[in-house]
């Protein structure tokens, strides 16, 4: 595909939906789904002027998916605001971690028992395909960093963590089928890939991130420097935390969204009043936007909301891209009728299954567990997963039933999950409202006794 072609393309895209965005949200059709049936048109089911075949440009797919999830895991750590003490991060934690955990054992199962593929590879499509995606999940994320909306926040929370949560997975699928070391008995795998690539990830992402952030509010705030290029501050803190978590053989993707949370999480020494505000509303012209940046009571908040809105910004191009290139790979997959059953089982069977495992004795509502165990969409990180998967040297028959299970399933996963989201989220909204009125109105009937 030559280069006026892809302006011609990207441009035409960009173009409508800047024109267009506000009615697909009340459409039941999400942007994805435009973008998916463009690049199948582009692909060789259509004008073939796409060809990105996994088999044949594997690594090059791998860094495209990689960088895309890499803006978007970031993206969700600065829209999490609520403090880390907060109970409601135990949800999120407990998707990620308890039900992403049984998603893959399921998923294993199935694909071992019923699909008679090998353990190893039953391991690996489990670690391909259970994370849920926080770059096609933008219509049920959290709207500000204050949004206290359970479901909303639970599932944000999860598709931030799950991404790199599910590595050690994937490296225990490769490690049975002899692709990668998991030492004598395991250990190496528990001890590097689980326990330090957990915590290390983590741990470096959070430290970096507020290193960063605070290093940024004291040259502005008392040196009045630093100030501008918050564009570069974003990229490059997202590149830093990812560097540096990879040459310490931890889990990259964790340590960005570390990174992002850590940010967010940077606030003035001042204590000002003015510090809980999100930005320079009305002020206008270059020296306002100064004064603000490098205000004691202000400077946090406008750090946040400029690196935010260029990083959601970049998140949406990434989005546009990678869908694009998902849907001219569709003609790669050779779907039959035991794909189509397994993917009947994975979105209305083991995915409901593993949240309910996972949120027993939580507290929420049918309406949000039911919309958790539905909206739990695949995406982005499943396709860099099989690609790094291919890069690793996955070979022989099951290279196939891999391409096929999960470029098939993140397809359908854009089509009816962004089919049901509107009408869904919608019902959500009015629901949730309609209770809390009753619940307030009967407050004040009590209060008037």
């Amino acid at each position: 595909m030559t280069f006026p072609l892809w302006a011609l393309v990207i441009g035409a895209l960009l173009v409508t939906m800047s024109l267009a965005g506000s009615l697909l949200k009340r459409l039941p059709v999400s942007a994805s789904m435009l973008y998916l049936a463009v690049g199948f048109g582009l692909g060789t089911a259509g004008w073939g002027l796409m060809t990105p075949d996994p088999r044949q440009v594997p690594d090059i797919l791998e860094r495209v998916a990689e960088v895309a999830l890499l803006i978007s895991l970031f993206s969700v750590g600065l829209k999490l605001g609520l403090p880390l003490s907060s109970r409601q991060w135990r949800l999120p934690v407990r998707l990620a971690f308890a039900s992403m955990a049984l998603t893959v054992g399921l998923i294993a199962a199935v694909a071992f028992f019923l699909m008679g593929l090998p353990l190893g590879a039953a391991v690996l499509i489990g670690g391909i395909l259970a994370p849920t995606d926080p770059v096609l999940a933008s219509d049920v994320q959290v709207d500000e960093p204050g949004d206290r909306d359970l479901l909303r926040f639970s599932l944000t929370g999860e598709g931030g963590l799950n991404d790199g949560a599910a590595f050690p997975f994937v490296f225990l699928g490769l490690g049975l089928l002899g692709l990668h070391d998991l030492g004598v008995a395991g250990w190496r795998w528990f001890a590097i890939d689980v326990l330090w690539g957990l915590a290390g990830g983590l741990g470096i992402g959070a430290l970096l991130g507020t290193m960063i952030g605070k290093l940024v509010l004291y040259l502005r705030t008392h040196h009045q420097e630093a100030v501008g290029l918050d564009e570069f501050l974003a990229l490059g803190l997202v590149a830093l935390a990812y560097g540096v978590a990879q040459l310490a053989h931890t889990l990259g993707f964790l340590a960005v969204f570390a990174a992002g949370l850590a940010l967010q999480r940077v606030r003035e020494d001042s204590g000002s009043p003015g510090a809980a505000k999100e930005g320079p509303a009305g002020l206008q012209g270059k020296t306002a936007h100064l004064a603000v940046a490098t205000d004691p009571g202000l400077a946090g908040a406008y750090m946040r909301q400029a690196v935010r809105g260029f990083n959601e910004q970049l998140e949406r191009i990434a989005e546009l891209v990678i869908v694009l290139v998902v849907g001219a790979m569709l003609p790669y997959a050779r779907p039959d009728w035991t794909t189509l059953g397994f993917l009947l089982l994975l979105f209305g069977v083991l995915r409901p299954l593993s949240v309910w495992f996972g949120l027993l004795g939580a507290s929420v509502s049918r309406d949000q567990r039911f919309l958790i165990s539905w909206f739990g969409i695949r995406g982005i990180g499943s396709i860099y997963y099989l690609m790094f998967a291919l890069n690793h040297g996955l070979s022989g028959p099951v290279v196939e039933q891999a391409i096929t299970l999960t470029l098939t399933a993140v397809a359908a996963s854009i089509v009816i999950h962004g089919i049901s989201v509107t009408p869904l989220m919608d019902l959500y909204t009015r629901r949730r409202a309609h209770r809390s009125h009753r619940s307030s109105t009967g407050k004040r009937r009590d209060e008037t006794r």
